[in-house]
């Protein structure tokens, strides 16, 4: 799935001209360069998407699907376009995309309206010890409601999952899987294909939370084998507050609308009420379609510049990143996982990660600190909170040197 260790960016790969793309970029931070390494929160948006919003707004906008007037017509056909387009970017078919606000959205879809109504009392759900809240907490929800029970499998001293110990929490009351296909916090890339093949031959339906995987990885839904596949746009280059839902159209069909009003409606009274097909029965209310042309927008960008090239670009940063820091006085990373995306988290002896972060906003690093949304990962690994540098496409070499001068200036003003 990663590129492999020994590839390296095609000779065309001109990264000057990709940054160039990107205006923020050239923004002055506490009056020197930005080195924008915040990627896994959220990334940064290209001429191309801005332009494809800002186009969308001047000259498409008016609510879409009911209305008989020009401008309706153009923002439905650019609205329905976009999902189009989301689908053949997953090989999958258009009935099998939800939009939704977002990955954290997507998730609670489906614990309410797919697994609320089969949980029982003694059921269990597993996950793994590296997810994000938003992939915990609506599950916690569902299962307390219902009298059943979460089970997280265990994170090894290298940040990856330990997959034995998964298995052996595969029983006959596992009744759902969700697990993270690129941990947020330690960019440990989860074997979601075995897990898969493993959870099937058990007719356990799974969830795959891609939302720090849509932008670094090829993901053909139907060869993935999974049951539904989550993403939010933001954190591909697109909007923030749009996502989406990928999930096979049997469960998509059997399962209730979670909101009510607008388009997934098909038939009202005051006596009773009928619902419209898969996808909209589950969108109800005025979408985002400047989100839905945005993100559209971005996945064209990606693919403009190519997966493999961009997974290649970023971890030879990883690895080039991943020895400076080594050489930081007291800086000790977390996750070292041997299958890893662009996520370089560390601790340092000098000071707390949040005093850590705001030194380095001096020098023109933007980084995240905390916990990242992963609290039972920090207690797992002992640490309250970590530095986290987050590759994308358009980082180079000066930015993760800028990162390490910093974190050296760090470690002398805390010491």
């Amino acid at each position: 799935m990663n590129a492999p260790l020994t590839e390296r960016p095609p000779s065309n790969f001109d990264l000057d001209r990709i940054r160039a793309q990107f205006p923020i970029l050239a923004e002055p931070v506490r009056g020197g360069r930005l080195a924008y390494l915040d990627n896994a929160a959220t990334t940064q948006k290209p001429d191309a998407v801005l332009a494809a919003i800002d186009h969308y707004y001047r000259h498409q906008n008016s609510n879409v699907h009911r209305a008989v007037h020009d401008l309706a017509e153009r923002a439905t056909t650019a609205y329905e376009g976009a999902r189009d387009r989301i689908a053949r970017w997953f090989n999958t078919q258009r009935e099998e995309i939800v939009f939704t606000r977002g990955t954290t959205e997507a998730i609670n879809l489906v614990a309410y309206s797919f697994l609320r109504p089969r949980l029982q009392p003694g059921d269990e759900v597993l996950l793994t010890g590296m997810e994000h809240h938003s992939n915990i907490v609506p599950w916690q929800l569902v299962a307390k409601e219902k009298g059943a029970k979460i089970v997280a499998a265990p994170v090894l001293d290298d940040g990856s999952l330990d997959f034995d110990g998964w298995l052996a929490r595969l029983n006959e009351r596992t009744k759902f899987i969700a697990v993270v296909h690129i941990s947020n916090s330690l960019g440990t890339v989860n074997p979601v294909e075995q897990m898969i093949a493993a959870a099937r031959a058990r007719g356990i339906p799974v969830l795959v939370d891609g939302a720090q995987s849509v932008a670094h990885l090829a993901v053909d839904f139907p060869a993935l084998g999974a049951d539904f596949f989550t993403c939010s746009a933001h954190k591909a280059y697109g909007p923030t507050g749009f996502g989406c839902l990928v999930a096979k159209r049997e469960h998509l069909d059997a399962m209730p609308p979670w909101h009510g009003g607008g388009d997934m409606i098909r038939t009202v009274s005051f006596e009773e009420s009928t619902w419209n097909e898969a996808p909209y029965r589950f969108e109800a209310g005025t979408p985002d379609m400047a989100g839905a042309v945005g993100f559209a927008a971005a996945l064209d960008w990606i693919e403009s510049v190519g997966l493999q090239a961009i997974a290649a670009h970023e971890h030879q940063l990883l690895v080039e990143g991943t020895a400076l820091l080594a050489e930081v006085p007291g800086l000790r990373m977390i996750g070292t996982a041997k299958n890893k995306g662009g996520v370089m988290s560390f601790v340092m002896t000098a000071g707390h990660a949040q005093d850590i972060g705001t030194i380095l906003d001096q020098y023109g690093v933007a980084v995240r600190t905390g916990h990242h949304c992963t609290m039972p990962l920090m207690t797992r690994f002992g640490v309250p909170a970590t530095v986290r540098a987050s590759l994308a496409v358009y980082n180079n070499r000066d930015d993760i040197e800028q990162l390490a001068m910093a974190l050296r200036k760090a470690s002398r003003l805390l010491a």
